[in-house]
C-alpha cells in the first residue's frame, strides 16, 4: 500500500497507527463492547427494556467498528475515511432501528424491570468511561478515530439516561421513561452519523494530493 501512495501526506498512516499503545486500546476496547454486548442482551431480555437492548447493540456495532478501526489503522487516509463512511452508516442504522424498536415497544411493550435496567446499566457505565478515557487522547484524529471517540462518549452518555430511566421507570411504574431514552440514543447515534460521514465525503473528495497530513 505505502508503494502506491508516493510522497503525498494523505496517504501516510497516522502517527496512531505506529503507536502499540493505540492498537492495544482499540484491543481492550472491542473485547470489552462485546462482553457488554452479552451482558446487557441477556439483561436487556430478562427486563423488558428497550434502552438496555438498544445498548447492547450498540455495543455490538461499537466492537465491529473498533475491528474495523484495526484493520485498516496502518492504511492510506482514503482507505480510513471509506471505513469511517460505513461506520457513519451503521451509526445511522443503529439509530433508525431505536426509533422502530421504541415505537412498537410504545404499541405493544411491557413495563420493564427497573432493577435490573438499574445495575446493568451502572456495569455499562464503568466500562464506556472507561473505554472512553482509553480513546481520549486521539479524539480529534481523522473521521475513522473520530468515529471511534464518538462511539464511546455516546455510549457514556447512553449509559447515564438508561440508568435514569430506571429511575423513571422505578418511580412511575411505566414503561415511557424507557422509551424516552431509547428515543434519546437514537438520536445520539443519528447525530453522531451525520458528523462521521461528513468529515468521511470531505476526505474522500479532498483526495490524498489535498488531503492534509495527519498532525
Amino acid at each position: 500500500m505505502s508503494q502506491s501512495c508516493g510522497s503525498h501526506g494523505g496517504c501516510q498512516a497516522p502517527p496512531a497507527a505506529r503507536n502499540p499503545r493505540y492498537r492495544r486500546v482499540l484491543w481492550l476496547a472491542l473485547w470489552i463492547n462485546l462482553a457488554m454486548f452479552a451482558v446487557e442482551l441477556a439483561g436487556g431480555l430478562r427486563a423488558g427494556s428497550v434502552s438496555l437492548l438498544a445498548d447492547a447493540i450498540d455495543f455490538l456495532g461499537d466492537a465491529a467498528n473498533y475491528g474495523v478501526s484495526l484493520l485498516v489503522l496502518g492504511m492510506a487516509l482514503q482507505w480510513r475515511a471509506r471505513a469511517a463512511l460505513f461506520k457513519g452508516l451503521c451509526m445511522g442504522g443503529f439509530g433508525m432501528f431505536v426509533l422502530g424498536r421504541a415505537l412498537w415497544a410504545a404499541l405493544n411493550g411491557d413495563t420493564p424491570e427497573p432493577i435490573t435496567m438499574g445495575a446493568i446499566g451502572s456495569l455499562a457505565l464503568v466500562a464506556n468511561v472507561a473505554v472512553a478515557w482509553m480513546l481520549y487522547a486521539w479524539r480529534e484524529g481523522d473521521a475513522n478515530m473520530r468515529s471511534v471517540w464518538l462511539c464511546s462518549r455516546n455510549d457514556a452518555i447512553g449509559n447515564l439516561a438508561v440508568m435514569g430511566a430506571a429511575l423513571g421507570v422505578f418511580g412511575t411504574g411505566r414503561a415511557w421513561p424507557d422509551l424516552l431514552v431509547a428515543l434519546v440514543m437514537a438520536g445520539l447515534a443519528l447525530s453522531a452519523s451525520r458528523a462521521v460521514l461528513r468529515q468521511a465525503v470531505g476526505e474522500l473528495q479532498a483526495g490524498p494530493e489535498q488531503a492534509p497530513p495527519p498532525a
